[in-house]
């Protein structure tokens, strides 16, 4: 918990480097062009299909009629623009998460080992590619994870604790494989996930919930029709820098726990990932008669420590 709440503040000094707002601005412009491009080629077609397919549910004739006894006749052209933002927002969120995985995540990393853990051996264990798949991996599974619970999405409490429980395992499996890609070997990544499983999972689902937010200023471009060119990039931005906040958090809380499982002793031969277990004096006093006088913890003869008695010779 300790390193948990460490990595979570100094994430949250370093997204105010002036090298991370530059960073920011390339996957923000690469998803402000590829929003603008997707919307000015399919957004009235998806309008027009969506108003088509209201019109056409027989459902809901009643909750229209009810709208407009109300006073809120015009309500159901609000409806079609926020449906097809609400099914392209999860599209929206992962093409960013993996542009800033991309873009972002490794000059990150590497600046959080430069300024804290200097010295600290890289060690490659995964990949550009081997990265690239195992994002692209972890998309469609969340993809599918979202289609499958989409159902349940009608049980208010599930619709609030589903789609962060899947946004926060994707975003733990990319950002934690990209922030120790580089430093931590196979094993120890391998160990590392293991161990702080529950610890990544936590900071998955906070950064998910965090990407809540920016959805708010998304769904406000569809209702202010004038503040659209202006709502949108800012929503963008708003994603990259959540997820540039969660590369940092992952970086800080990975090299971290990297830099002490290094520390941790082990004796040769063994596999170095897992601490050596101490050595009693019990059993240096049975290996004594085999390999000499044994040394004491300080390498001192003086505090050689046994509990044998020599037998005395008749």
């Amino acid at each position: 918990m300790k390193l948990l709440i460490e990595s979570f503040w100094r994430a949250g000094v370093y997204c105010l480097h002036p090298r991370v707002m530059v960073l920011s601005i390339a996957p923000l412009v690469l998803m402000v062009a590829l929003s603008w491009v997707l919307g000015y080629l399919y957004w009235d077609v998806a309008i027009t299909q969506v108003r088509a397919w209201l019109d056409a549910s027989s459902g809901l004739d009643t909750v229209w009629r009810w709208l407009e006894g109300v006073g809120l006749p015009d309500l159901k052209t609000v409806v079609a623009p926020l449906a097809v933002i609400f099914l392209v927002t999860p599209l929206v969120v992962v093409v960013c998460l993996l542009l800033v995985s991309l873009l972002m995540t490794p000059a990150l990393t590497r600046m959080v080992a430069r300024r804290r853990f200097e010295g600290l051996a890289q060690k490659k264990g995964g990949s550009f590619l081997a990265g690239l798949g195992w994002a692209l991996w972890s998309m469609l599974l969340a993809l599918g994870a979202l289609l499958v619970t989409l159902p349940m999405w009608l049980v208010p409490p599930l619709a609030m604790v589903l789609p962060a429980l899947i946004w926060g395992w994707l975003t733990y499996r990319i950002m934690a494989f990209d922030v120790l890609a580089e430093f931590a070997s196979a094993p120890e990544r391998q160990a590392l996930l293991s161990r702080h499983r529950m610890g990544f999972l936590a900071m998955g689902v906070i950064s998910g919930v965090m990407g809540a937010a920016p959805s708010l200023v998304w769904a406000s471009g569809a209702l202010f029709a004038a503040a659209f060119v202006i709502l949108v990039p800012l929503a963008i931005w708003i994603y990259t820098l959540v997820f540039a906040f969660a590369s940092l958090w992952f970086a800080h809380f990975a090299l971290s726990a990297l830099h002490a499982m290094r520390q941790e002793p082990h004796a040769p031969g063994m596999d170095p990932l897992q601490p050596a277990k101490p050595v009693s004096p019990h059993t240096d006093a049975r290996l004594a008669a085999a390999t000499g006088p044994v040394q004491g913890l300080a390498g001192n003869p003086k505090n050689d420590v046994t509990d044998v008695d020599p037998r005395e010779s008749r």
